[in-house]
């Protein structure tokens, strides 16, 4: 559970970090709390903070599903390519949001096979 610990705190503080990029954009576009809109750049930054999470629900349950079902090895490397995806997801999204489509495949792909490997490996094991 080592890897999948490991690959998951390293995506908290990836979030950690989208959390503060968007708390530190309030002060730098003018956007007073409680407001979530205003500044374009800003409201990008925040909905990369808020698809992160969105994708953190599926993304955390699962690993650990993965590694402790199936492999701890691949719940490490699926979990690296969510981590880059994100990355390039919010990368694209904060300067074009069009362009944020890759990004977002390197999230997606990563976080379903998660689920579908935990499910094969816990249903491999009940049977």
């Amino acid at each position: 559970m080592e890897y999948a610990t490991l690959i998951v705190l390293l995506a908290l503080l990836q979030y950690t970090w989208f959390t503060m990029r968007t708390g530190m954009g309030r002060e730098k576009y003018n956007i007073k709390a409680p407001a979530c809109s205003g500044d374009e750049t800003w409201e990008r930054l925040f909905r990369v903070q808020q698809n992160t999470l969105e994708q953190l629900i599926v993304f955390i349950p699962a690993c650990y599903a993965f590694a402790w079902f199936l492999s701890p090895l691949w719940a490490l490397i699926l979990g690296v390519v969510f981590i880059v995806g994100r990355f390039l997801y919010s990368a694209e999204y904060v300067k074009e949001p069009k362009t944020r489509a890759f990004g977002m495949i390197l999230t997606f792909l990563p976080n379903a096979a998660l689920i579908v490997g935990a499910l094969f490996g816990l249903i491999k094991g009940i049977l």
